[in-house]
C-alpha cells in the first residue's frame, strides 16, 4: 500500500458519505459540514482521480460504474475503521448487539435457543429486529445478520449457520382424504405465505405449476405462518429445521421434500473483527449448529 497514492482523507470521507447518504444534502448533514463542502470535495476527487465518479441528475446524484466501485470500497474501509476505534476506544460496548433475521427464523429457530445466550453471556444485551427485507450492516447499527440465501452477497463474510431443506407442509386435516401425488394436486388448496417474499411462488414455478390458484394466498408476517398452518388454514413453504418439533408430533406433515439445497440460513457479518459482545453471540451461534451426519 502505498499512501502517498491515494486521494486526501477529505475527499475520500466526503464521497463516502454522499455514497451512504444519496444525496449531497444528505452527505453534508451527516459529516456537519455545507452541501456545497461536500459537492467541492467531490469534484476534486474526480479531478484527481480524473475519472468521473457521480452523475448529477437535477437536486439527485447517482454513482457511475466507476462511482459504484470505489464507494464499495471506501464506505467498506471506513467501516473497518469505525469499527476498530470502536473496539480500541472501548466506545460501542455499552449498546445492545444488534441481530436481525426473518421473523419466521426468529419465532421458530432463534427464539427458543435465546435462553441458553443468556444464560451463558448475562452480561450481553442483545436488540432482535425481525424483519422479512435485507437490512444493512452498518457501523453503530446491526451487528450480525441471520440470513437466507446461497451466502454469495457482496461486501461480507458469511458462514453457513443451518443448511435448508426446503419442504411443503400442511396439518393433516386439511388434506385428509384428498390424492396428492404431484404439485398439480395441491390446486385449489390455500396458501399461506410470510409477508415480504414469494417462495410459494417460485416453488410452484419451478414444479411447473403456472395456472391461476382457485384460493388466493394469504401474506402472513413470519411468525405467523406456521401457528396458521398448524391450525389447518393453508399450505406453506419452510425450512424442516423449523418444524421439527411439529413433525414429530404430528401437528404438521411433509407433503412435497425438495431435499437438501444450496441455499441454508447464513451468519452475515461485515469484514473484519466483530466487537467483543458481538463476537460472543456469532461464537455462541456457531455452537448451534446442527451436528452433521
Amino acid at each position: 500500500m502505498i499512501l502517498r497514492d491515494l486521494p486526501p482523507p477529505a475527499m475520500l470521507r466526503s464521497y463516502a458519505a454522499l455514497a451512504e447518504a444519496g444525496s449531497v444534502t444528505a452527505a453534508g448533514e451527516a459529516l456537519g459540514v455545507t452541501h456545497a463542502a461536500i459537492s467541492q470535495q467531490v469534484r476534486a476527487l474526480e479531478a484527481h482521480l480524473g475519472v468521473a465518479l457521480v452523475e448529477r441528475r437535477g437536486r439527485s446524484v447517482g454513482l457511475t460504474e466507476a462511482g459504484e466501485e470505489l464507494a464499495v470500497a471506501v464506505t467498506g474501509g471506513f467501516a473497518l475503521i469505525s469499527d476498530a476505534v470502536a473496539r480500541i476506544s472501548g466506545r460501542g460496548e455499552g449498546r445492545p448487539v444488534q441481530v436481525t433475521t426473518t421473523p419466521m427464523f426468529a419465532a421458530y429457530w432463534l427464539m427458543p435457543r435465546l435462553a441458553g445466550f443468556r444464560e451463558r453471556f448475562p452480561e450481553v444485551e442483545l436488540m432482535l429486529n425481525p424483519s422479512p427485507h435485507r437490512l444493512p450492516l452498518a457501523p453503530g447499527g446491526v451487528d450480525i445478520a441471520i440470513r437466507h440465501g446461497k451466502g454469495d452477497w457482496a461486501g461480507v463474510d458469511s458462514e453457513l449457520l443451518v443448511p435448508s431443506e426446503y419442504v411443503i407442509v400442511a396439518a393433516p386435516e386439511l388434506v385428509q382424504g384428498r390424492r396428492i401425488a404431484q404439485p398439480q394436486d395441491l390446486l385449489g388448496l390455500p396458501w399461506l405465505q410470510e409477508l415480504g417474499t414469494n417462495e410459494v411462488d417460485e416453488w410452484l414455478a419451478s414444479q411447473g405449476v403456472t395456472e391461476a390458484r382457485t384460493r388466493v394466498q394469504t401474506h402472513l408476517p413470519g411468525n405467523f405462518v406456521l401457528e396458521a398452518a398448524r391450525r389447518g388454514e393453508g399450505l406453506a413453504a419452510t425450512t424442516r429445521a423449523l418444524i421439527e418439533e411439529d413433525l414429530a408430533t404430528g401437528a404438521l406433515t411433509v407433503l412435497f421434500n425438495r431435499g437438501q439445497v444450496e441455499e441454508g440460513y447464513f451468519i452475515v457479518t461485515r469484514p473484519g473483527p466483530l466487537r467483543a459482545s458481538a463476537a460472543k453471540f456469532a461464537r455462541w451461534l456457531r455452537a448451534q449448529k446442527p451436528a452433521a451426519d
